[in-house]
């Protein structure tokens, strides 16, 4: 099924963008999903994020990196995943984000860093919030780590997250990663 570049939604064939990221794109390259959240992948990615079952995240990993090498995006040098608080990290006791980018990273052949990216303030569960409040509530979350401005100026980087709704975390890592 043929996904906007923008944000990686479903849209018709020979169609780049969806409306929405035509009027008000998101400020990175491209999008790339490895399946719509919804039955039964919305199941495994809830086993993985709240339960811990990092057996099911090899399965995950083969998927997004075969969505990765059939899309249009070029691969990057650096793989980052979206940064978890540190009350969120230890709630869950990992990362996963983290954990699928790092298994992406090596099916690519590429590098995966947790370090150059950080979340400052613990923000509340945007799945909890209506669309309109979620950009509002990650605002600032991000920074980047001392010393990783020099290492990724000027270079291209795939962002990780277990999920993408709105975009509003997706966007505001990429607009801390596009200041620095």
């Amino acid at each position: 099924k043929p996904r906007c570049v923008g944000c990686a939604i479903g849209v018709p064939q020979a169609v780049q963008r969806c409306g929405a990221c035509i009027t008000a794109p998101l400020p990175f390259a491209h999008a790339v999903a490895a399946v719509d959240y919804g039955f039964p992948w919305s199941g495994l990615v809830t086993a993985v994020k709240f339960h811990a079952a990092l057996d099911l995240m090899s399965a995950l990993a083969d998927l997004l990196a075969d969505a990765v090498r059939a899309s249009a995006a070029p691969l990057p040098p650096f793989v980052l995943p979206v940064p978890l608080g540190s009350d969120r990290q230890a709630e869950r006791g990992m990362n996963q984000a983290w954990e699928l980018a790092r298994r992406v990273a090596t099916r690519l052949n590429l590098h995966a860093d947790a370090s150059l990216i950080t979340r400052r303030v613990e923000t509340p569960h945007l799945a909890d919030l209506p669309r309109d409040e979620r950009a509002r509530a990650i605002r600032g979350a991000f920074a980047l780590a001392p010393g990783a401005t020099a290492t990724l100026r000027g270079q291209h980087v795939a962002l990780v997250d277990d999920v993408m709704t709105t975009g509003a975390t997706a966007a505001e890592a990429a607009r801390t990663l596009l200041d620095a």
